[in-house]
């Protein structure tokens, strides 16, 4: 896994879904990814990486923590 940083939208993907997390399914403004209970909301496919700050709050809803993310 790349480390805790910005990264694309197409490897965070991959990389929920390695978490075990469904989609992208389309929803409203945003996909959503979703995983029994938990549904975490994706980031608009746009030019930039995701960065630091967004990567942090899209894995705290996930319940994904850095440690785990870093170890992937």
């Amino acid at each position: 896994m790349p480390p805790f940083g910005p990264l694309k939208r197409k490897d965070l993907l991959k990389c929920l879904r390695q978490f075990g997390f469904d989609g992208p399914y389309s929803g409203g403004k945003h996909q959503f990814m979703a995983k029994g209970d938990i549904t975490i909301r994706i980031p608009n496919p746009h030019q930039a990486d995701i960065g630091k700050e967004l990567l942090a709050r899209i894995l705290r809803q996930a319940g994904i923590s850095r440690d785990e993310w870093e170890k992937l």
